[in-house]
């Protein structure tokens, strides 16, 4: 099984093919999905710090260039699946900004 370690939080070990919002989340680490993993917000943004994740959907890609995210390490959690041991930091969390994460993703 992969591992996922995420900076400033902890290490867990995740399922084949889990999607690494749902991995995040599990795990208690605080993280954002304010649409509910439909691609919509950006709020469940991760900066991947080292490993691999597939390359960017159709929808991801779009979202991420009409909120001017260019930097290629960052990455919506709620589109992509684990398959990989990865490194990651959360860019917003319920706790730094206030707000109640959002109702879970589907897998």
């Amino acid at each position: 099984m992969p591992t996922v370690h995420v900076d400033g939080y902890h290490s867990f070990e995740v399922e084949e093919g889990k999607k690494l919002v749902l991995a995040l989340e599990d795990n208690d680490v605080d993280i954002l999905h304010r649409c509910g993993g439909n691609a919509k917000c950006t709020t469940c943004r991760c900066e991947v710090l080292e490993g691999e994740l597939d390359p960017k959907g159709e929808a991801e890609a779009a979202i991420l260039n009409d909120k001017g995210i260019t930097d290629p390490n960052i990455r919506l959690s709620c589109q992509n699946r684990v398959y990989s041991d990865l490194t990651v930091r959360p860019v917003k969390t319920a706790t730094a900004t206030n707000t109640d994460p959002g109702r879970r993703p589907v897998d």
